[in-house]
């Protein structure tokens, strides 16, 4: 394990959460529409969960700029601090999430030898041989590079269910599994559907793509019907929120799209926006602004505080 490595702690003392809602009123004027975390009642009695199983979380959306990086990073970092290991894996061959984590390789490591996400799919490492340590204790990344791209194009590999078995065959201890899917809808975005217990949907408020949600919803109910029946769209996140009729509009579409699932306001920041720029997850660089509370608040809401034992 690398020296000196930073503790995700719980956030400092916060101005008061969003309200928690089991439906919302969208026919009053959007001056009055709030934030607020929407969690259905038929959701209440599943919510939070507990500790005990692997988890295995999808952040999909085949728009890009919706948030999906700052999702997966924010509730990586909000689990661990809930005491929770967690595992991130960057399936985007953009590589943000891998430029944002930025992978501990051990020192006397041949930069030739280094394994990524690519070498997985094809066979030539483990998943867990190219799992990395963070700077964060129990914080661990699968990175990625552009190489990831040849995924999509290469018809001998990438199968629907390679990164469930290579998930499957993972001997790390590991609580929680999350994968931060491209922006798009292509083999890697149903591998990771396929892979995953449930799939967390942001949407950036003021940037709806309504044949993007349609290709989405499309893409994610037939993952459903073929290669993962057990998929839950568990929730849906909207970034950058601010008061606005589209706003409303957002999460109209929303609860038609996924009435299953739970709904997480997520406020507009813009020091949340330059956390990426500072390699630091927003709850590190602003711990006490409204995105890194928002995220805490909808991470504790989906999952209770792993039991930490000395």
């Amino acid at each position: 394990m690398p020296p000196n490595m930073s503790v995700l702690a719980p956030l400092p003392a916060q101005r008061e959460p969003l309200e928690i809602v089991s439906s919302w009123d969208l026919e009053i004027p959007y001056q009055q529409f709030r934030a607020q975390h929407l969690v259905p009642s038929s959701l209440v009695t599943l919510l939070p969960e507990f500790p005990g199983i692997t988890r295995i979380y999808v952040i999909a959306n085949q728009k890009g700029g919706a948030g999906k990086t700052t999702t997966a990073m924010e509730l990586a970092a909000a689990w661990v601090a809930m005491g929770y290991t967690v595992r991130v894996i960057d399936s985007d061959p953009q590589f943000s999430l891998s430029g944002w984590l930025k992978p501990i390789y051990p020192e006397d490591m041949d930069p030739r030898d280094r394994r990524e996400l690519t070498d997985v799919f094809y066979g030539r490492c483990t998943l867990d041989e190219a799992t990395y340590y963070t700077r964060f204790k129990n914080l661990y990344v699968v990175p990625c590079t552009a190489d990831l791209a040849l995924v999509e194009l290469d018809s001998r590999v990438g199968k629907d269910n390679a990164l469930r078995k290579a998930i499957a065959a993972s001997q790390a201890p590991i609580d929680i599994t999350i994968i931060d899917s491209p922006p798009a809808l292509g083999k890697l975005s149903v591998n990771g559907l396929t892979a995953a217990n449930q799939v967390f949907v942001p949407l950036k408020v003021g940037a709806l793509d309504t044949k993007g949600l349609t290709d989405l919803h499309t893409t994610i109910r037939a993952v459903q019907d073929d290669t993962n029946p057990s998929l839950v769209v568990r929730a849906a996140f909207l970034t950058a929120w601010k008061r606005s009729e589209y706003a409303r509009t957002v999460a109209e579409r929303v609860r038609t799209d996924y009435p299953e699932a739970a709904v997480f306001t997520i406020r507009e920041s813009i020091r949340a926006a330059e956390a990426p720029d500072h390699g630091m997850p927003v709850r590190e660089f602003d711990p006490v602004g409204t995105t890194a509370a928002d995220y805490d608040q909808a991470g504790r809401i989906l999952l209770a505080p792993k039991e930490i034992t000395a």
